[in-house]
């Protein structure tokens, strides 16, 4: 028995009696759970990450309990079995995600244990990466802003994850649009092993945050329930007011240490294992319920009695559980196979044909504008924002949203901070609200700027998967991209290759107007993420104008097209390079060298089958595009028809690419580096002669 515990004081809350017993139950429930867990790890049954929320359990019980099912939503974080637990998760629905089965609500298995989630009441399905889930909680808040909804969004973490750059772009965000959501701050002192005053300025967070305009801050004793929900509701009554978010700074206490791979006793005195000890929320409560009177000994220890035989039938049930099929590993890595056409190459292009309507020729640049404003005007459920998107009549730096905002408002159509991992994850967050929603973000100026929303990238792209197919964020990333327009190291990034490394990307690129408008369009029509790059070159260029697609085409992600028709070689390319190909292969016809181009249209998936389909008819592969050499997609490419194609080959398959360098800004230089119609004839000229 631990001696000199903390007394719990302050005016009762406004609740009735029964209540105040039920919170000791699940308190006391979701400390026998915590506990188990521990055991199941040490009988090597699972829940091989487990991080207790001993110590927690005032704040998290009343956070949970203030969370509406079916209403609200909740981001938890790793910690929160008692937040889940008093939000609406049965204990058997806890311990299936501790063992990872493969009914496990939160991701059958495939998330980490320790992740509590279940989506259909509204508990979201977190990453791992801290306080990245506070845009999202965000994001949520502003969709139930747009369709004047009353929920709220609560958003869980401890004291470090708010160290974090896009936490800062998450609650500035929050606090400018005055958006309903509440941060849930649970500062235990620590950061693994790394104590709060090594982390802030300030011990107290919170006090990091008073500046901000719009937010109530509010502070309580994390391990004193009673104190707790008062400080909850308190929060609660100001989100609903309108004013703004409200963040809630919980001291609690980390009695044990911080997962199971973690020893904190290298780190920690006794003497201050001891404090955290007396500062206990389950037996400080219990040791108010009966002096106050609200409960006798013989009362708790039903209480108890009843919550070990609950937990050992419902972690029984849990335990017997079927394990994940590993046949289903692959399954949902894309949140939609809408891009597997029925189709064949030769049959597509033929309905192109059709649908080709060459008396009404646009640019690459105004086939994007009017495939937006159709697409927006078709489904009402349809937002877009990024920096400089909707101010007044401007629509971007390179025009593509001119005249959205305008015809669907600002409620649809609206500007962005310059923080990229807010303009990605808030979208994130958005999609949220309704599985009808589709989101257009323009994730950066230019694509060389994207970089610091590449956590959330990460994040977004395995949201299907990891949430074993219950949430697909329906978002088209648009960015553009390439260079020969002389724009230098940061407007001149072809970034493909490393997108291309990230599981549940979609990832196009068209190079014709026609193709920028039916991708598009697939895109709109395709649940999941598409990256949508734009080579910004051929915006105005007139070798990309062709005619305007009539509004029934879409063009299957994962489609490859002939461009012209060859027996020579193939020239396999996208982008920009499409039309160097079609110079080259023009070029070398006068020398005998009849050069088939494939436009891949679509990096990932890109098609294998047109792949293989012209290396078997000319027997000789030029791999061609604009990033660098080392580390291109062509790499991947390459690798692709020498490991499947290798019988049809008579040459070895070759690559064509910009130099290893960061692109100059001299025209000279830009010349020098960026790969061009004389490099690429000089390749397919050697190819040929092989």
């Amino acid at each position: 028995m631990i001696t000199g515990l903390h007394p719990i004081d302050g005016p009762l809350p406004e609740t009735d009696a029964d209540t105040l017993v039920s919170w000791y139950r699940l308190m006391h429930l979701g400390r026998s759970l915590d506990e188990k867990a521990a055991r199941y790890l040490k009988m090597s049954k699972g829940w091989s990450y487990h991080a207790p929320c001993t110590g927690h359990e005032g704040i998290q019980l009343a956070m949970g309990a203030a969370f509406r099912a079916g209403k609200d939503f909740l981001f938890p974080y790793y910690r929160d079995l008692m937040t889940v637990l008093a939000a609406g998760m049965s204990v058997e629905e806890i311990v299936l995600n501790g063992l990872s089965k493969a009914t496990d609500p939160a991701s059958g298995g495939r998330h980490m244990s320790n992740h509590f989630a279940k989506p259909a009441i509204g508990i979201q399905n977190v990453s791992s990466c801290v306080g990245s889930h506070s845009l999202h909680a965000v994001g949520v808040a502003r969709a139930i802003r747009r369709y004047d909804g009353d929920g709220i969004a609560y958003y869980s973490s401890g004291e470090a994850a708010t160290s974090e750059g896009y936490f800062y772009e998450a609650l500035s965000g929050a606090c400018r649009e005055r958006l309903p959501v509440i941060f849930v701050l649970q500062n235990n002192g620590y950061g693994i092993s790394v104590p709060v005053h090594e982390q802030s300025a300030n011990t107290n967070i919170a006090d990091n945050f008073h500046g901000f305009r719009n937010l109530h801050v509010l502070n309580c004793d994390g391990t004193n329930v009673l104190d707790s929900w008062r400080t909850m509701q308190e929060a609660v009554a100001y989100v609903q007011s309108g004013d703004g978010p409200a963040m809630v700074h919980a001291d609690c206490v980390r009695i044990g240490a911080h997962s199971n791979s973690d020893r904190h006793e290298l780190y920690r005195s006794e003497e201050e294992l001891a404090e955290a000890r007396r500062r206990d929320p389950l037996l400080r409560y219990r040791a108010w319920l009966l002096t106050s009177g609200h409960c006798s000994e013989k009362d708790l220890g039903a209480i108890e009695r009843a919550n070990l035989e609950q937990l050992d039938e419902e972690s029984a049930r849990a335990e017997a559980a079927p394990e994940p099929d590993p046949a289903t590993a692959l399954r949902g890595v894309f949140a939609d196979d809408t891009h597997v056409c029925p189709l064949s190459n030769a049959e597509f292009s033929r309905q192109m044909e059709k649908h080709a309507n060459e008396e009404d020729p646009v640019s690459l640049r105004d086939a994007i504008n009017r495939c937006l404003i159709e697409e927006f005007r078709r489904n009402p459920d349809t937002f877009l924002w990024g920096q400089d998107v909707a101010s007044r009549e401007k629509g971007g730096v390179f025009n593509i949203t001119k005249g959205m905002l305008r015809e669907f408002g600002a409620n649809r159509i609206f500007n962005a901070p310059i923080a990229e991992d807010f303009i990605l994850g808030t979208a994130n967050g958005f999609c949220r609200y309704r599985d009808d929603i589709w989101v257009v973000v323009e994730g950066a100026e230019f694509a060389d700027y994207f970089w610091p929303a590449m956590e959330q990238l990460v994040n977004t792209a395995h949201e299907h998967w990891r949430s074993n197919g219950q949430f697909s964020p329906n978002i088209i990333v648009r960015l553009a991209s390439g260079g020969y327009i002389q724009g230098g190291i940061y407007h001149s990034q072809s970034i493909e290759g490393v997108l291309a490394n990230i599981p549940g990307l979609r990832i196009v690129m068209p190079a014709f107007a026609e193709d920028a408008a039916g991708l598009l369009r697939c895109a709109f029509r395709t649940r999941g993420i598409t990256i949508y790059l734009e080579p910004k070159y051929l915006y105005n260029h007139p070798r990309a104008k062709t005619g305007y697609p009539t509004p029934e085409l879409c063009v299957p992600i994962g489609r490859a097209r002939v461009r012209r028709d060859g027996t020579a070689l193939s020239i396999v390319t996208y982008g920009n390079t499409v039309h160097l190909a079609l110079q080259a292969a023009d070029a070398l016809a006068a020398e005998g060298i009849d050069i088939e181009v494939l436009d891949l249209r679509s990096i990932l998936p890109f098609d294998r089958e047109a792949i293989a389909a012209t290396v078997r008819k000319t027997g000789k592969a030029l791999v061609l595009h604009e990033a660098s050499l080392t580390g291109g997609f062509g790499g991947e490419l390459a690798a692709w028809i020498g490991e499947h194609c290798f019988e049809y080959l008579d040459a070895p398959v070759r690559r064509c690419a910009s130099q290893d360098a960061p692109v100059g800004f001299a025209k000279v230089l830009e010349d020098a580096i960026l790969v061009g119609s004389d490099d690429v004839r000089d390749a397919a000229r050697a190819l040929a002669q092989y």
